[in-house]
């Protein structure tokens, strides 16, 4: 199982904000985007998602049942800076919904609702309307989207947010036994995470209009 990028880039409006990214994360193994605020980490994280069209360049990802590859979205999780949970809606039912609608790819167990929420510290409010939560509460019920429905690849735009440093190391350790489990992780922070098999990419932003793109 491997995940290659090859000679990415993208815009935002008429600048590229980026080109020429390529990376290649075998099962085990993460990538770390670092970089200032608007340099385009979360730009390229969506383009990898699939939630944003390339300007140039491809992703794919080869895995077992997919011996021509696909494309990462297709098998992705996606955890941005909006935590994606209807706020009237009941912890449970929210889990419920994200466990239907994204469905298991591969072979990997997803965990219950009740066990995932276990998993992120927060066993036995699962029949609270979300919007009850704090901030923090609500970041950790997020993730645990990533637990009941299994993916191989986790895509994740500055996870850390909202949390305090006891949840902080609570994400690295799910995270970290994501990739001991043989999946692939993709993340924007500002924070370390305590990763092991972790490449960085230090992002810069605005590569200038039409620098050499097709040249």
């Amino acid at each position: 199982m491997h995940l290659t990028a090859e000679n990415l880039a993208a815009r935002r409006g008429e600048d590229l904000l980026f080109v020429n990214i390529s990376f290649h994360l075998a099962a085990g193994e993460a990538l770390v985007l670092t970089g200032r605020n608007g340099s385009g980490k979360s730009t390229l994280l969506r383009v990898v998602a699939g939630l944003l069209r390339a300007e140039k360049g491809t992703v794919i990802f080869h895995g077992e049942g997919s011996p021509g590859g696909r494309h990462p979205g297709e098998i992705s999780h996606y955890l941005g800076h909006r935590n994606a949970m209807k706020n009237e809606l009941t912890v449970a039912e929210n889990l419920d919904f994200w466990r239907a609608f994204l469905g298991n790819a591969g072979s990997a167990a997803s965990l219950s609702v009740e066990d995932a929420a276990d998993a992120v510290g927060l066993s036995g409010i699962t029949h609270l309307p979300f919007g009850y939560l704090s901030a923090g509460q609500q970041r950790r019920i997020a993730f645990a989207k990533l637990l009941v429905a299994h993916r191989p690849i986790w895509i994740l735009d500055e996870p850390t947010a909202a949390l305090d440093a006891s949840a902080d190391r609570l994400l690295a350790d799910l995270i970290g036994a994501h990739l001991e489990k043989g999946g692939i992780v993709l993340a924007a922070t500002h924070q370390p995470l305590g990763l092991q098999n972790t490449q960085e990419l230090e992002m810069t932003g605005f590569a200038g209009v039409d620098a050499g793109i097709w040249g």
